[in-house]
């Protein structure tokens, strides 16, 4: 979470937004915001945690301390009673006096015993004293690493502070252009629908263009030949492990129905996931698979559909493409230049996942996404 935040920062929050651009931002503080009361209850848990430790850890410590004190006090009696009968008389004379043998043996046993009962104890003193000198070090060691978080958590709960107010200021702007803003909203909803509605036209024609070799009409569904259906198969046992569409980013909006955050009575939908991530960055293939399609729309940003049998991964707003279609590409492959937004300098990829017409969730088959 603490990896995210620094990141969010370095890729969302880098360069000052144009004034035009709030609703982006709107967006953006309330993902930072959800992630930073994220981390804040993960670190109380974290606390509580080492606050259990270490009770647990001053408990331990009082009856090793209880157990110390006895110990010394029966090694003491002991250490005495040995000097009062360490002459070797007094040893020879216990033997001798013995009733017969069987007695002497053991007599002889019982000193034998004896001492190494009081060698034992004295090992037993060393080793609770070190067990009790690294408690006592876990338990400074525990402590300072509780009252680092709680500074870290004095520091996350400022900062939530300080993103609340400026969104809450950014509201109030946004308030003041009302119409401006609502008119943006519509907007943007009208773009997202129209992105849709190419992407599902284009999949459509792509299935029912790769099925007219084999003698089907449909095109909602692939016909799968045993080479796809391998491909198919050996990309669905990869669900929650497939690699991300960037080297390097994160996820600035997930996939999904989602409430406005400025006009909650609006719902938006999202059919992918928009990852951010620097400039320059390259789009990369999720998995093996076939180009069947390159989109580009009436600013030239451009898209590459990916086939994995009859599953497609999509990655869409490419400033540059470096494939063709019909090309066979690998896990990793660069597929384009991600287009950077030269009025906010932000740089997003959208990406998509459907099997055949059936839109997935990317967030369930990416690894961490």
């Amino acid at each position: 979470m603490q990896k995210e935040i620094k990141e969010m920062n370095r890729l969302l929050f880098a360069e000052k937004k144009e004034k035009g651009n709030v609703l982006e931002q709107m967006d953006d503080l309330d993902r930072k915001i959800n992630i930073k009361q994220e981390l804040i209850r993960v670190t109380n848990q974290q606390s509580n945690l080492l606050n259990r430790q270490i009770n647990a850890n001053v408990r331990s410590i009082g009856k090793l301390r209880e157990d110390l004190e006895l110990l010394k006090s029966e090694y003491a009696e002991l250490i005495q009673k040995s000097y009062q009968n360490k002459s070797q008389e007094n040893r020879l004379m216990f033997l001798l006096s013995s009733q017969n043998f069987f007695q002497a043996f053991k007599r002889l046993q019982y000193m034998e015993q004896y001492t190494k009962f009081r060698k034992k104890q004295g090992e037993d003193i060393i080793d609770k004293t070190k067990k009790l000198a690294n408690l006592n070090s876990d338990l400074v060691e525990q402590r300072k690493v509780k009252d680092r978080l709680l500074s870290e958590n004095r520091k996350v709960k400022k900062d939530l502070y300080k993103e609340i107010t400026s969104q809450k200021d950014l509201l109030k702007s946004i308030r003041q252009n009302e119409s401006k803003y609502t008119s943006a909203i519509d907007n943007k909803k009208k773009e997202t629908r129209r992105i849709n509605r190419e992407i599902d036209a284009l999949i459509r024609a792509a299935i029912a263009s790769s099925n007219k070799g084999s003698g089907s009409a449909s095109s909602a569904k692939f016909a799968l030949t045993p080479e796809a259906k391998l491909i198919a198969t050996n990309f669905s046992s990869n669900k929650g492990k497939l690699i991300w569409p960037v080297e390097k980013g994160i996820k600035s909006q997930g996939f999904g129905k989602y409430k406005d955050k400025i006009y909650p009575g609006i719902t938006r939908e999202n059919n992918g996931v928009t990852i951010a991530t620097d400039k320059g960055a390259q789009a990369r293939a999720i998995f093996e698979g076939e180009v069947i399609t390159i989109q580009t729309n009436k600013m030239g940003v451009k898209g590459v559909y990916l086939r994995h049998g009859n599953y497609i991964s999509m990655y869409y707003n490419l400033a540059k493409v470096y494939v063709q279609k019909g090309d066979i590409v690998s896990a990793k492959e660069p597929l384009g230049e991600i287009y950077t937004n030269r009025f906010n300098n932000a740089t997003s990829l959208k990406f998509y996942l459907y099997q055949d017409t059936q839109k997935l969730n990317p967030e369930n088959w990416i690894f961490q996404l």
